[in-house]
């Protein structure tokens, strides 16, 4: 039976408390986004259950609920008439969303996710490669093998591993420079300063003492005149006083001079701001924090340990896990090396076994075949998929999850386990733990099969019903891609998508071939909550070798999103298509992707519908894997895709019968 649009409109309306309620309202391809003036007054039992919706989430101030391509403009348009409201774009809801997150450290929290996020590639790759050097100094150290280093082959791998760590501070004050609106190169240079040769290095501080101090208030007030390696908070500090100056300036300073002015008045009030305040006080700060860190995790019996381990998954819920590289990078600048890795690890870890227990437990194919991929993604050290796509689902597993991970996280306490670098958790986190391989293992086993006795003793599958993928709207879950979003003229789309269903015949048996070459993952595997739930649909997805989309089959395009990312069709056969190219890739603003198509175009099977540029994708420290999404693939009796292998254009993915 067709969806009645003005109903489940009226009952997301009535279920977030009415009009009066909503601050600002958009939808994107597949989602309708929702910002609330007061989130006490929804009642999350209606919307869970609401008419036509996929499921829903809360993200980034904004209440998602998922309904699909062409259903989703329809339900809207239902919405904006029923409360008479004004319809927003998506960048006006963005900006409505961050105005109601009223929580000071909420709104630092998301902050500093905004400029780590986008340097963690740089940080794992040389965190990997040092632990890669550390596995090879510890066989030559005990005789495995015999390792040379008097030569280029080492030496380059040397300066590789440690490049990230050295000049870490002008990566952070790019990062943190464009986080806050400024001229990301101007934030290079701040970087480059507070590293500067002419400062001593902060690292020989503890073994040759401050060499140099200068008088600020003569007899009075001195400064250490020390470099900030290891440091990371007054870089972001100073981040934001180049930005807070910057913006000032372009709106007083004329034109003709702007250039020139603001730059240099910009940079150097920032220098003597940070050198002679922000730097010496958050230094302190910063050291304080790691040493009350530090403290816990040295409390008798793994205590401290033992709590933060077990709420670790519960921070990642929230968000505030986006703060932790500071700790380890803090801890091995202090250190030497991170005691803070391998409780992260544990956590991790512990997800993973309370996932696994679920997926050979349940008799639900459906639950296994995203449990299982889940719970192998938690031990490689992505947990996402494994907490919001299965444990919080079902609740039991992720408190199991926490047990185990705050029982591996007091072992690992107890003995002092410890890390050379960061970056890298689960099974590929003991090549940063090779100087203490046995208790990493041991800790591994601890955090894993607790949680997964757990949680096997504790799940039950739930009724039929109830057991459909959905993403649990009382999960703050981090924010997926935002554009599902699909920029589209609401007008075009309707005309596009009536058309094709007017003229589709009852959806029939298909092949659909792969749209990229690459090689092909299940969805449960894709990095993404929402995807992974295949709350949206089942499917494939590539992760590509090449930047060429092509079409699955032939049909008619009825989605094509302004900044490219995704693009949807229906085919001749009735199957309605969703390909989003990369996660979270709204944010390059199109600059990736060379549409060859149009809304409402009928294309063969095979045609190039698109150029990507997946170089770039993955130079923005983004995920490039394209999932190909049925969204009506509840219309089928059975979808197959083949997947964990090569494939190319033109060759079968996705069965549907």
């Amino acid at each position: 039976m067709a969806l009645d649009y003005r109903q489940a409109a009226q009952e997301i309306l009535d279920a977030i408390g009415g009009p009066g309620n909503v601050v600002s309202a958009a939808h994107c391809a597949t989602r309708l986004r929702l910002v609330l003036a007061d989130d006490a007054r929804v009642d999350q039992a209606a919307v869970d259950n609401a008419t036509g919706a996929k499921g829903n989430f809360k993200a980034s101030g904004q209440l998602q609920v998922i309904y699909g391509t062409g259903t989703v403009n329809k339900v809207y348009d239902e919405f904006i008439a029923l409360g008479h409201i004004t319809a927003a774009t998506k960048a006006e809801v963005k900006e409505a969303a961050a105005q109601q997150q009223t929580n000071p450290f909420m709104r630092a929290i998301k902050l500093l996710g905004d400029v780590f996020v986008p340097i963690i590639p740089a940080i794992v790759a040389s965190g990997l490669l040092l632990g890669i050097m550390s596995a090879l100094s510890f066989m030559d150290a005990n005789g495995f093998i015999t390792l040379a280093t008097d030569n280029a082959w080492y030496q380059i791998l040397n300066l590789v591993s440690n490049t990230a760590f050295t000049f870490l501070q002008i990566l952070i004050g790019f990062s943190a420079a464009k986080a806050f609106g400024a001229n990301p190169y101007l934030g290079a240079v701040i970087g480059m300063l507070l590293i500067n040769p002419g400062l001593q290095n902060a690292n020989t501080v503890a073994t040759e003492g401050v060499q140099q101090t200068y008088a600020v208030i003569p007899g009075l007030y001195s400064i250490e005149w020390t470099g900030y390696q290891g440091h990371v908070i007054p870089i972001v500090i100073a981040a934001g006083i180049l930005a807070f100056v910057e913006k000032r300036l372009h709106k007083v300073v004329p034109e003709a001079f702007d250039l020139f002015v603001t730059p240099l008045v910009s940079v150097a009030v920032t220098a003597y701001v940070t050198m002679l305040a922000v730097g010496p006080v958050f230094v302190w700060a910063e050291n304080a924090i790691l040493g009350g860190i530090q403290f816990l995790l040295t409390l008798p019996l793994g205590l401290g340990s033992l709590i933060m381990g077990a709420l670790y998954a519960p921070t990642v819920v929230t968000g505030i896990h986006q703060m932790y590289t500071t700790i380890d990078l803090g801890q091995i600048a202090t250190y030497g090396v991170t005691y803070w890795l391998p409780l992260a690890s544990a956590a991790n870890i512990g997800q993973a076994g309370a996932a696994l227990a679920v997926a050979l437990k349940t008799k639900d194919v459906k639950v296994r075949s995203l449990a299982l991929p889940s719970s192998l993604s938690a031990f490689m050290g992505i947990t996402e998929p494994a907490i919001f796509g299965v444990n919080l689902r079902f609740f039991k597993p992720f408190v199991a999850g926490c047990i185990g991970g705050g029982l591996g996280a007091m072992f690992a306490s107890v003995v002092g386990l410890a890390a050379a670098g960061t970056g890298v958790t689960g099974i590929f986190g003991i090549l940063l733990c090779l100087n203490q391989p046995v208790q990493y293992v041991i800790m591994f086993a601890i955090a894993g099969l607790v949680a997964f006795a757990i949680s096997y003793a504790l799940y039950r599958d739930p009724e039929q019903a109830a057991a459909q993928p959905v993403v649990e709207a009382s999960v703050s879950a981090p924010a997926t891609d935002e554009a599902d979003a699909a920029a589209l003229s609401a007008s075009a789309a309707d005309a596009a998508v009536a058309a094709v269903t007017a003229a589709a015949p009852a959806p029939r048996a298909e092949a659909l071939l792969a749209p990229m070459a690459g090689t092909s993952i299940k969805m449960t595997e894709v990095p993404d909550p929402v995807f992974a739930s295949e709350a949206m649909g089942t499917g494939a997805a590539i992760r590509p070798t090449e930047g060429r989309l092509y079409a699955p089959a032939a049909g008619t395009i009825t989605v094509l999103a302004e900044t490219g990312h995704a693009l949807g069709m229906t085919t001749d056969a009735g199957a309605e298509i969703l390909m989003h190219i990369g996660i979270d890739t709204v944010t390059l603003n199109g600059a990736p992707f060379t549409a060859h198509v149009r809304i409402g175009e009928h294309v063969g099977a095979g045609q190039l519908l698109m150029d990507v540029d997946v170089d770039a994708i993955r130079a923005a420290g983004l995920d490039p894997v394209t999932p190909l999404i049925v969204t009506n693939s509840d219309a089928y009796a059975g979808v197959t895709a083949h997947t964990g292998t090569e494939v190319h254009p033109g060759e079968v993915l996705v069965e549907l019968a």
